[in-house]
């Protein structure tokens, strides 16, 4: 048994070390694609990957083409579609998006239901799968995150934006499914919905849609213009021609010329909206308080975070007059261990406030308590210019 014992702890140990070596790779291509590094290795590790970036804006290409052609057809579901998404990697502000026009489109009577393939939820195994296949077993029913009065799912099962949706948004159902036609006919057929949201699916092209609002983060509209896995493009500048409004994202204000005329260039006369990520308030841990953004002025703060586009994040705090005497980053979407949140309490005791965004707040188990006070950045969305055209194009869409 002793034996037995010091072999499990040995394995455990070893898979524990080869996940960190894995997260450390991971996090290193992201800095390469998003250009944060410019080592040798990281040059010429670009070098490598910009044949395959050729290969995929060619894959990209032909895959449009045939939609276009109606070689491959879209598919209808018999109600309206509105697109939430990017042609870039993570980090736009989607979720926050999604949730306004949850609520804007409740405010007009409507029914909706937001649709998401589950980024990194929890999926069904491979065995499975083939189980179901070899014995003619029935489809598995989408993921119901919540029915629009509860929420049925963890953010592991879920997925971390669905969750978040889920906790915020009442009367709207959130269902998770990597056929998102499938998810579709379920929330119209179980729910009544008569608008669907379909989080990060401008990609999607099987499901028809009325309406495709596309995200740009204006600090960092397209990296350095490669496509994946060379940069952060998922599809090329030219594609935005099938979107039906931009929404500029993370804004300061500033109009930017430059880049609205270089969106125009590719979809002329596309209204261009404008709007930030405001963070409203400081959540704390089981949300039983909740303070104003002012507090952390001159305080000392440790940070962390698991997001696409740390660098927005950790600037805000040090904006608001904050101290940073500790940061620290993981991957996006990296599921913190107790391990990993022991080492960021221990590292940071010698701060007042703790705090990551609510992104991350949901990936961490609800029975793990910091020593100092951890609070979660509230975030929502804040329009600056041309939110009312948002208001007339729905209007005029649902109106068909």
């Amino acid at each position: 048994m002793r034996i037995i014992r010091k072999l499990r702890y040995g394995l455990r140990k070893r898979i524990k070390h080869w996940r960190r070596l894995f997260d450390k790779f991971a996090q290193f291509i992201a800095d390469v694609l998003y250009d944060r590094r410019t080592t040798l290795v990281a040059k010429v590790l670009g070098a490598v990957l910009l044949p395959f970036s050729f290969m995929f804006l060619l894959i990209v290409k032909i895959r449009v083409w045939l939609y276009r052609k109606r070689l491959l057809y879209s598919q209808s579901l018999g109600c309206h579609v509105i697109v939430v998404g990017n042609i870039t990697m993570g980090g736009t502000g989607k979720t926050p998006v999604a949730e306004y026009l949850a609520r804007l489109l409740l405010a007009m009577g409507r029914k909706p239901a937001i649709i998401s393939r589950g980024y990194k939820s929890k999926s069904e195994s491979s065995y499975r799968k083939f189980l179901r296949w070899l014995t003619h077993s029935p489809d598995k029913p989408p993921k119901i995150v919540s029915d629009g009065e509860r929420v049925l799912l963890d953010s592991e099962i879920a997925g971390d934006e669905p969750y978040m949706l889920a906790k915020n948004l009442k009367g709207v159902p959130v269902i998770v499914d990597k056929d998102r036609i499938k998810a579709g006919r379920y929330a119209i057929k179980r729910f009544g919905s008569d608008v669907l949201i379909l989080d990060d699916g401008y990609q999607y092209l099987r499901l028809r849609s009325t309406l495709r609002m596309v995200l740009i983060d204006r600090n960092n509209p397209f990296g350095n213009y490669r496509l994946i896995p060379r940069g952060i493009l998922r599809e090329p500048l030219s594609h935005l021609d099938r979107a039906s409004c931009i929404f500029l994202t993370k804004s300061n204000g500033t109009r930017n010329y430059e880049l609205e005329q270089e969106i125009h260039s590719v979809n002329y006369g596309i209204q261009i909206v404008e709007c930030c990520h405001q963070s409203c308030h400081l959540v704390s841990q089981g949300e039983a308080e909740i303070l104003p953004l002012e507090i952390l002025r001159e305080k000392k703060v440790a940070i962390f975070c698991a997001i696409a586009s740390p660098e927005g994040f950790e600037q805000f705090i040090a904006s608001l007059g904050a101290n940073i005497i500790y940061k620290k980053r993981y991957i996006d979407h990296h599921r913190f261990t107790n391990a990993e949140l022991s080492s960021i309490n221990e590292r940071a005791k010698s701060a007042d406030f703790l705090i990551a965004t609510e992104k991350d707040a949901v990936r961490i188990a609800s029975d793990f308590k910091f020593s100092i006070p951890f609070f979660y950045m509230r975030v929502r969305v804040q329009f600056l210019r041309n939110e009312h055209w948002v208001r007339h194009l729905l209007g005029e869409a649902l109106a068909l």
